[in-house]
């Protein structure tokens, strides 16, 4: 990753006042975001992630990913506005080399959303706690399928869940890993979580649920020793793991930032009806 570390000016160009005073530049280290940051870099003057006011991100989804988990992990969250230099980037919005940061920032607006947090127990008895803003994977470790027991709320839902696991989705997340695994699409705004299961085969028939973002899942791991489960928070991974619960996590919001015309809801309807 690359960051500038000039101290940042407020800007305005054309009329518009960037609402920023601070701004940080950071970049993916591959080449077409290295290239990317190059040329963005004598813009204005930028300062380093940590006394920024906004992360201007370069990169792909991932990348963004990997950027707001730092702001979670030293809990200091500012808005983050993403330029695409990925494949899918649907986190980000479409780099353009000619376009002034000041103004683009001016124009973006905000949406807030919610990561899942994981409080996880290993076989081990050791205790772990991780956000996902994407999802959270429960996944077997071998070649035995793994066997999970699902609680939601109070109740049992699901007494033996068998396959290669199961993953609960945030509606930001809903088009990722969790739709390759034939899970809902769900609205930015929809207050729901994705439970999907991943490949079952046991119960057959069962293809996950749309559960209230305000019920605690529990999902608990049956036979774990020699049937081992892996859990991936995003990018993150913990081995060996005998149960999680999983709730959204309020009180932890982070803020995305994106072009008129460009929201994330749009996205997430528009997923919805690709044909090719």
């Amino acid at each position: 990753m690359t960051t500038a570390t000039k101290p940042a000016t407020n800007g305005a160009t054309n009329g518009l006042t960037n609402p920023y005073a601070r701004m940080a530049l950071v970049a993916s280290d591959t080449p077409n975001a290295q290239e990317a940051y190059d040329a963005l870099l004598g813009q204005q003057d930028w300062c380093p992630l940590e006394e920024a006011d906004v992360a201007v991100v370069l990169g792909g989804d991932g990348f963004m990913l990997q950027t707001l988990h730092a702001m979670l992990d030293v809990g200091r969250i500012i808005p983050a506005y993403g330029m695409n230099l990925g494949t899918v980037g649907f986190l980000m919005n479409r780099y353009d080399k000619r376009a002034v940061i000041a103004n683009r920032l001016a124009k973006a607006h905000s949406k807030r959303i919610a990561p899942l947090r994981m409080e996880a127990i290993l076989q081990d008895g050791e205790k772990q706690s991780l956000c996902a803003i994407n999802e959270v994977s429960l996944l077997r470790e071998t070649r035995q399928t793994a066997k999970i027991e699902v609680t939601v709320g109070s109740r049992v839902r699901i007494k033996e869940l068998v396959g290669d696991g199961v993953l609960v989705a945030t509606p930001a997340g809903s088009t990722a890993y969790n739709l390759s695994a034939n899970g809902p699409i769900l609205p930015l705004d929809s207050q729901m979580l994705a439970l999907t299961p991943i490949s079952p085969f046991r119960p057959r028939r069962w293809r996950g649920a749309i559960l209230p973002d305000r019920m605690r899942i529990r999902l608990r791991v049956l036979d774990h020793e020699k049937r081992p489960v892996a859990a991936v928070a995003d990018q993150k991974e913990l081995r060996h793991i005998a149960e999680v619960t999983l709730e959204i996590a309020h009180d932890t919001e982070l803020e995305l930032l994106f072009d008129p015309g460009q929201s994330l809801e749009e996205r997430i309807v528009a997923e919805q009806f690709v044909t090719d």
